[in-house]
């Protein structure tokens, strides 16, 4: 009688790159929450702004300072007075509805007050933001599970099979939970007066 000998590197699921991943898809959607206006100041919300300076896309970060001098206000102190015209029409494009005022070299975006509407639309955003991350989750999940299959044709028990596919399982939940509870969150503040 002949044994199959069996690779251990096709049994190997790397449930710690799976965990990173979904942690990824986690911190992307912590970065998009932060890009949306609650209708108070924040350095972040700039963040996914992007300005044309030397022939390149570049963050905002990297072409002046950004401060939040007080709880209604942004300014951007442009190091370079060339740019200070693209960093203008990059907020005014950007979606954000904030309308920069220039003073020199410095750029001074008035945070207005979120009206009801605004705030709906806002909370929307918000929740495709969470599904977006949602599916990233699930793509991780069936890659594991893909993994999980492949170890099975090389010979993987059943009873191994099913203890891999639970911890994916309670992984994605445990991930897709954390999303939920992040947009519950940013919900409440959007829609706080």
């Amino acid at each position: 009688m002949k044994e199959t000998v069996m690779s251990d590197e096709a049994l190997d699921i790397d449930l710690d790159d799976l965990q990173r991943r979904m942690d990824g898809a986690l911190a992307a959607l912590r970065t998009e929450f932060a890009s949306l206006r609650t209708g108070r100041a924040s350095a972040s919300m700039l963040e996914p702004v992007m300005v044309d300076a030397y022939g390149a896309m570049t963050p905002i970060n990297q072409v002046g300072t950004v401060n939040v001098p007080e709880p209604r206000m942004v300014t951007i102190n442009v190091w370079d007075k060339a740019l200070v015209g693209k960093v203008e029409k990059a907020i005014r494009d950007s979606g954000l509805g904030i309308n920069p005022q220039l003073n020199g070299t410095i750029i001074m975006l008035p945070i207005p007050e979120l009206n009801e509407e605004r705030r709906r639309d806002l909370t929307k955003v918000a929740a495709q933001y969470a599904e977006h991350a949602r599916v990233a989750v699930r793509n991780v999940r069936r890659d594991g599970m893909d993994q999980v299959k492949k170890a099975k044709a090389a010979g993987m028990s059943e009873d191994d099979q099913k203890i891999w596919s639970d911890e994916i399982q309670e992984l994605t939940d445990k991930t897709i939970a954390a999303v939920d509870s992040l947009l519950d969150t940013k919900q409440a503040e959007i829609m706080q007066v």
